[in-house]
């Protein structure tokens, strides 16, 4: 079982894969937002791989919320 771990959507890696799991009411769907943004900006602190960014078809993204839809 991984170790659970507080996330910070702006310090969070941008590489890999990466499994956000939470309850409701705990900002996801704003997570998942700040992320997107970051990848598509190309917001990598230290990376100089993504430092580019990435255009929307490069990124996969799922939520099963409405809200997040």
């Amino acid at each position: 079982m991984s170790e659970i771990k507080k996330l910070d959507p702006l310090t969070l890696p941008l590489t890999g894969l990466q499994v956000i799991e939470a309850s409701a009411g705990t900002g996801k769907t704003w997570t998942l937002a700040a992320l997107y943004v970051r990848l598509v900006l190309g917001h990598a602190p230290g990376a100089s791989d993504i430092s580019q960014g990435l255009y929307p078809p490069q990124i996969l993204v799922m939520t099963f919320t409405d809200a997040a839809t």
